[in-house]
Parts: structure tokens; C-alpha cells; sequence
């Protein structure tokens, strides 16, 4: 500052730094700011799949998922949407990983009885498989749900598959390879009950060798060509 008669006067002590940029708030212009942690989103997932896996959608919290996937909670929002989002997430990513042998086995298999029998010893084996939690995702994290648009889209997953067993066996009965009496739709919702009661007992406990047995047995009832229907 000048005096009257042009000599220089110090300056009052902090005005200099009062008329800086963010001074009033300490922030001085310039100055980088923290990021917010960044983190891996595929592994973050995997960590929601596995939660949501063992515990089910209704008793998994957003805290419980901030936890264990290691983000904040602004994080998961801004990465994945609401909890609800973050599940129909999840629940593509397990189909696709670990819920895709039943497509592979209807698609590669000759008959429908191929198809079902490979589909029972394949979900034994996966329902058992260790590492991750036992049984299916689609049927257990349905259990005790009260939110109606997450239910009817896992009961829309469970019966399309009963659809797809229906489809084969009906195409099965047309081209000869099954009697002309078969119930296809109770055979194939037959699959569906057979599929989620081994799901329920690998969680209760049951190994490999057990629900292999539990399928053996379920395809003894199949009819074959030429069976006496009646």
C-alpha cells in the first residue's frame, strides 16, 4: 500500500492472505485435491455376487455390501446404482459364470433326456463346488424376499428354465424320441423341483456323491421309445 506522500506502508498482517483465493476457507487455489479411492469394479462385483450368494438379497444390507466389496457408499451408488441395480447386476454375472450349464447341456446334448440327466449331474457338482457358497444363487436369494420386483424376476429365471426342459421334451416327443403319452410339462417342472431341492440340500450339507445319487434316481422315472404308457 502507498502513503499520501508515495512512501510504501506495510500491509496489515493477514490481508494479503485474506484477498487469496480460498483463503476464507483455508483452500488455497491451486492446490491438488484428494481423489476418492479408486477400485477394481469387476472385483468389487464378484465380492457383491458372493455376499448376495450366501446370505440372500433381503438380509444382505448396503452396509454389508460396503464392506465387503471395500468401496463407500457414494462409490457403490455411483458405480452400480441402488442395491436393487447392483443385484440384477450380479445375478447376469452369476448366470453367465456359474449358472450356465443348464443352457449348454439342453443345447449340446441329443435328447432331452441327455440333456436333463447331464443338467442334474453338472448342478451336483456345482451346488457342492468349493470356494464359493453351495446351492444357486437364483433359488436361495429368493428366500424370505418382501421386494415384489426382485422375486417375480427370480421366479421369471427359475420358470424359464422349467420352460426351456418343457420345450426340449415336447421337440423329444414329436421327433419319436419319447412315447407320445408323455407329460412334458410335469416332466419338465419335475427338473425344476428335482434342481432346487438339490440346490436347498447342498446347502444343508449334502456332498457331490449324495445329490449325484438324488439324480440317478430322478431320471429312473423317465420315460424311453417304446415304453407301455397305459
Amino acid at each position: 500500500m502507498v502513503n499520501d506522500d508515495g512512501t510504501t506502508r506495510a500491509e496489515p498482517y493477514g490481508t494479503a492472505q485474506a484477498e487469496r483465493p480460498g483463503a476464507a476457507t483455508g483452500k488455497v487455489k491451486g492446490r491438488p485435491r484428494g481423489r476418492p479411492r479408486s477400485f477394481d469394479r469387476e472385483t468389487a462385483l464378484e465380492k457383491a455376487l458372493l455376499a448376495f450368494w450366501e446370505h440372500g438379497y433381503e438380509a444382505t444390507s448396503v452396509s454389508d455390501l460396503t464392506r465387503v466389496m471395500d468401496i463407500g457408499a457414494p462409490s457403490l451408488y455411483a458405480a452400480f446404482g441402488d442395491k436393487r441395480s447392483l443385484f440384477e447386476e450380479v445375478v447376469q454375472v452369476y448366470g453367465a459364470r456359474y449358472g450356465s450349464f443348464t443352457d449348454r447341456a439342453l443345447a449340446e446334448e441329443p435328447t432331452a433326456r441327455a440333456g436333463v440327466e447331464r443338467v442334474l449331474r453338472e448342478a451336483a457338482a456345482a451346488y457342492t463346488e468349493p470356494g464359493h457358497p453351495h446351492g444357486c444363487l437364483v433359488v436361495h436369494a429368493a428366500a424370505n424376499c418382501s421386494t415384489p420386483e426382485v422375486e417375480q424376476s427370480l421366479r421369471d429365471r427359475r420358470n424359464a428354465d422349467i420352460a426351456a426342459f418343457e420345450n426340449r421334451i415336447r421337440a423329444d416327443v414329436a421327433a419319436g424320441a419319447l412315447p407320445p403319452g408323455t407329460d412334458a410339462a410335469a416332466l419338465a417342472r419335475h427338473t425344476g423341483a428335482m434342481i432346487q431341492g438339490m440346490s436347498q440340500q447342498a446347502r444343508d450339507g449334502a456332498s457331490r456323491e449324495e445329490l449325484e445319487a438324488v439324480a440317478e434316481i430322478a431320471m429312473s422315472i423317465w420315460p424311453r421309445t417304446g415304453t407301455h404308457t397305459g
